[in-house]
């Protein structure tokens, strides 16, 4: 069986990655919607979120495969 924390986690890595992938469209398009500091902001948090919640999710997928 799999452990649903794993889903869990790469819920949240999806969602914070979608994040990331819009705030760089906002960057880049010149005139952010929500403005510079706050999409930047919103940018800085979403990479780590995301990373860490996708890690967390290979470990707990991996530590349930062994058992």
């Amino acid at each position: 069986m799999v452990n649903p924390k794993s889903y869990l986690y790469l819920g949240i890595a999806c969602v914070a990655f979608i994040a990331v992938t819009g705030c760089v469209f906002e960057l880049s398009s010149g005139e952010a919607q929500l403005g510079f500091i706050p999409t930047v902001i919103i940018l800085s948090l979403s990479v780590p979120l995301g990373l860490g919640t996708f890690i967390a999710a290979v470990k707990a997928g991996q530590s349930q495969e062994g058992e």
